[in-house]
């Protein structure tokens, strides 16, 4: 590739350019080849994303980038600065493929019976057979093949060639020998057996043609689905910020906006439930916020006036007023699309295989047949034969089970991972599968369960368990905190006194009447600021906090009965998947925004090798980055918002499927189960993957280099390299169906099944 030069001190603009008309990674190969000839432009083109990334110097102007890509044979348009988009740009795209397939599909399975009959016994042509094949076969290698020929008229106007030109070539030689064939060539056969039959110059290869189209219609269409998926990640991302806003007028009324209408220093109101718009800073109000999203903290933020909140956070209870401090895309929330936009870019650089293979396997196939059919004519001058080998050639050549090897491995694979609980969205970043070497976990939701559960009750001298947590959920079965959650799970199965007179203290906690006698649950520092706390109770308090744990007072009237001590509790399959890592000697890391004190806990507790707390999602790509520097080949595991950056970045991303979808849009293998086995479940499902890919690569490669000289010598008659073709492709099938046979199915819990049914309509979606 040649690349202009870009001096490193020369001040340079950033532009993003969308793509149109791309229709294979070489397509993305030549438009980022053509920028890249421009002095001072070094650009990169995602084809996932139709999106040309451009660092240029000040004097190439957008309409110059813009015309190049054009003149290449493409459209582009200047990307208009976005949080995230809703629209998928390939599923119309998919929906059209899988159109042309089906109807491609029906007509294709009379067509193949009738011109086998036709070209073993010839007694069986009836008057007009000519024209049900012709009518059978026009619309397949037409309207189906369509997208192949005009790739392929496209290629020819700008001198290039992919794989859609051997396509196009061979469906379109096959078809108008086979319209010489049966129109003018008036020879009279007789049925001389099978063999004569077949290998006669009067064999029809229509059949051949339209069973070109519809294998690689098939292998596009997966393709397609798998590209669609790809995207979600960023289409997931605007599904979570606030679609609106309640801005506050300067008379004290409020006016509802579109969120991206909201202008820096404007204020605005957050209630209970609602998705903070922007990064600002509250001016009045007080309220808990779930922050887990942006930056993995397990426990809600209590915020208060003069606090900053972070846009695409959710408030939980409490009313803010917000003073926007950043808005659009200078939001955080809009600095996490572009990581995952940029991480996904990194990954897409690598062209698929069978594009790299084309670049010389498609002019060096279109040379062989030329020259076979000028070999042929100057040996013995026969035209028919001549012709029927130079097809064969182009036939035997066609690309079908290079063009299966990886869609049927991935949708084996995929049929087979649902039903272990795992997905593999695509083969991407399958290649580094074998050299992952270490393995990094978030933590909540990930290695815990994401939910808080109550951990221990301490009690006061006179006072047992079951009172303590029959008082406490009494009152927090009228909250809706989290905490108050916990509590009242905790006190499932028993009965649950009735609360008069509730209140609840935004940041502090709540407080109510039980049988008559007042009763407060809430934040140590409230509950006590008039009572006396036992000893054993503050002892409990201490080491509850210390291992990071949310710890609530009980006060029941003057007295505090009790501790309870609340977080999110390990996963059990979790010390034993860490385990299992080892023992195939993969390291393993933590990597959490929650605090210190709790990470360490439950790295301690699961067995994990290195642990890394309190930071960042921009600083959990940063440490999967320092990992990849070291020569780490890194698996990313997690769930949250927080991941999907990081899940991008990692050579591997393993998103857990009752997170988020932006996780399970950046992530390249999904566990739809919460079990944890099947993380070393899911690795070797992709070890098996890829082994299987690189078989079907070898075979079908090595199948077209050792039957194009046999087809070149004259020694194969189309059909029986149309039927070598199929072949081939049912071979390659095979070979992928054996993957249905791998591993053990584990067994499904109740909360198993809801988080699957939540991820698979996600996935699908």
């Amino acid at each position: 590739m040649t690349t202009a030069t870009v001096p490193d001190d020369e001040v340079t603009q950033r532009i993003a350019l969308d793509v149109t008309g791309m229709s294979c990674g070489a397509c993305a190969a030549r438009v980022e080849n053509k920028l890249n000839k421009i002095e001072g432009v070094r650009a990169s083109v995602n084809f996932a994303t139709r999106v040309a990334t451009v660092e240029a110097t000040p004097d190439v102007g957008v309409e110059q980038l813009c015309a190049v890509i054009e003149r290449a044979g493409y459209q582009a348009a200047p990307r208009t600065e976005r949080a995230t988009t809703d629209v998928d740009p390939d599923a119309d795209h998919a929906r059209s493929l899988l159109r042309r397939l089906a109807i491609a599909a029906v007509l294709f399975i009379p067509l193949a019976d009738l011109s086998v009959m036709f070209a073993v016994v010839p007694d069986t042509r009836f008057t007009g057979w000519q024209w049900v094949l012709t009518a059978l076969a026009a619309p397949i290698v037409t309207w189906a093949a369509w997208p192949f020929h005009r790739t392929a008229l496209r290629n020819a106007r700008h001198g290039t060639s992919t794989m859609e030109t051997l396509i196009s070539i061979g469906v379109t030689a096959a078809t108008v020998w086979s319209m010489y064939t049966i129109f003018f060539d008036h020879q009279t056969y007789h049925a001389a057996g099978v063999w004569q039959a077949l290998l006669g110059s009067d064999a029809i290869y229509l059949e051949v043609a339209a069973g070109v189209t519809v294998f690689v219609l098939a292998g596009r269409y997966f393709e397609a689905r798998a590209r669609s998926r790809a995207g979600g990640a960023l289409r997931a991302l605007a599904a979570l910020g606030a679609k609106s806003v309640t801005v506050l007028l300067s008379d004290g009324g409020e006016l509802v906006l579109p969120a991206d209408e909201l202008k820096e220093g404007q204020r605005f109101v957050v209630r209970p439930g609602e998705a903070i718009a922007a990064d600002g800073l509250v001016v009045s109000g007080a309220a808990a916020v779930d922050v887990s999203a942006m930056t993995g903290e397990s426990k809600p933020v209590q915020t208060h006036e003069g606090s900053s909140v972070v846009g695409g956070t959710v408030v939980l209870d409490g009313r803010l007023i917000v003073e926007a401090a950043a808005v659009g895309p200078d939001t955080r929330f809009a600095g996490m699309v572009r990581l995952v936009e940029q991480a996904q870019a990194q990954k897409a650089d690598a062209q698929r295989l069978a594009d790299r293979i084309a670049s010389v396997f498609v002019p060096c196939v279109l040379v062989i047949a030329a020259a076979t059919a000028i070999g042929w004519l100057l040996a013995d001058g026969d035209v028919n034969r001549a012709v029927s080998a130079a097809l064969a050639v182009l036939v035997i050549a066609c690309p079908c089970a290079l063009g299966l090897a990886t869609p049927t491995a991935m949708m084996v694979a995929s049929g087979r991972g649902a039903q272990l609980g795992i997905f593999l969205k695509g083969h991407r970043a399958l290649e580094a599968i074998r050299a992952v070497d270490t393995v990094v976990f978030d933590k909540t939701g990930t290695l815990t369960t994401g939910q808080p559960q109550v951990i221990t009750v301490a009690v006061a001298d006179g006072w047992t368990e079951d009172e303590v947590l029959g008082h406490a959920a009494a009152v927090e079965s009228a909250s809706e905190h989290p905490v108050a959650h916990a509590i009242v799970t905790a006190r499932a199965g028993r009965d649950i006194a009735d609360v008069e007179n509730f209140q609840a203290f935004a940041g502090h906690g709540v407080a109510g009447s039980v049988d008559g006698v007042a009763v407060a649950v809430g934040r140590p520092a409230w509950v006590t600021r008039d009572r006396v706390v036992p000893a054993d109770l503050a002892a409990a308090r201490k080491a509850g906090e210390a291992q990071g744990q949310t710890v609530v007072f009980v006060a029941h009237g003057d007295t505090v009965c009790g501790a309870i001590c609340i977080a999110d509790a390990v996963k059990e399959s979790a010390a034993g998947a860490i385990a299992h890592l080892h023992a195939e000697g993969m390291k393993t890391m933590l990597l959490t925004g929650d605090n210190a004190a709790t990470a360490a806990a439950i790295g301690a507790a699961v067995g994990i090798d290195d642990v890394v707390a309190e930071v960042l999602p921009e600083d959990k790509v940063g440490a999967i980055e320092k990992l990849r520097e070291q020569g780490r080949v890194v698996a990313m595991v997690g769930d949250g918002i927080n991941d999907g950056p990081a899940l991008a970045c990692a050579d591997l991303g393993l998103a857990i499927g009752r997170g988020t979808d932006v996780a399970i849009g950046a992530a390249d293998i999904i566990l739809l189960r919460d079990n944890l086995d099947s993380v070393p479940q899911a690795l070797g499902l992709a070890r098996a993957t890829m082994r299987t890919i690189r078989v079907n690569m070898i075979w079908a490669f090595g199948y077209n280099v050792a039957a194009i000289p046999i087809a070149a010598a004259g020694l194969l008659n189309p059909l029986i390299a149309g039927a070598a073709m199929a072949v081939s492709s049912f071979l390659v099938v095979s070979n992928s169906l054996r993957l249905r046979n791998y591993g053990t199915v584990q067994p499904n819990t109740f909360r198993d099944a809801q988080s699957q049914e939540r991820a698979a309509a996600r996935i699908s979606g």
